[in-house]
């Protein structure tokens, strides 16, 4: 249905719904209800929790894992197992880990094209895709691998054929402060 990164404050960190929520403010609302619910458990409580959020039906699981000042909850179907969604929980924050070195709330913030690809090699569309930390660390190296080439790259024939279009003086366009 959903999975949401949230600070001990219920500021969203990530949020991505698999099952449609229409509005913004029915997306808030969702949010609001499953910190609401996970946040007064004390953390000796088990880790996950059957219930209701109206958005998405009733039967729904919010499987979570709180780790320093944030809680990663997955929103699930009834039939799914618990302990294989805190086992993905798991290799998700191992995979941030091995990304971020020590993942924190800031690199959530600061790195969240990095963290949403982190997720999509774990899970796209609501289906799993991946549970081995090898292949997804394998996966997120290439991917900076790519990264990185492509930003080292500069080629000067389509910077000299862009400066040319633009009448080949450059001097014009800096300005005098």
């Amino acid at each position: 249905k959903g999975i949401l990164i949230v600070n001990n404050h219920g500021k969203p960190r990530l949020v991505k719904f698999y099952q449609s929520v229409t509005s913004e403010e029915k997306q808030q609302s969702v949010i609001r209800r499953v910190f609401q619910q996970i946040a007064q458990r004390p953390d000796s409580f088990c880790n996950y929790l059957e219930g209701s959020i109206p958005e998405w039906g009733d039967n729904i699981k919010l499987i979570y894992r709180h780790y320093a000042t944030l809680y990663f909850v997955f929103a699930v179907d009834s039939q799914e197992s618990d302990l294989g969604i805190l086992d993905l929980i798991q290799v998700f924050v191992e995979a941030l880990d091995k990304c971020f070195e020590n993942v924190c709330e800031l690199d959530l913030i600061f790195h969240s094209d990095r963290v949403h690809y982190v997720l999509d090699e774990i899970v796209m569309g609501g289906m799993v895709l991946e549970t081995n930390i090898n292949v997804i660390l394998q996966a997120i190296k290439d991917q900076g691998k790519l990264h990185s080439g492509s930003l080292s790259k500069i080629d000067t024939d389509s910077a000299s054929a862009i400066r040319e279009k633009l009448g080949g003086d450059v001097s014009k366009w800096t300005y005098n402060w």
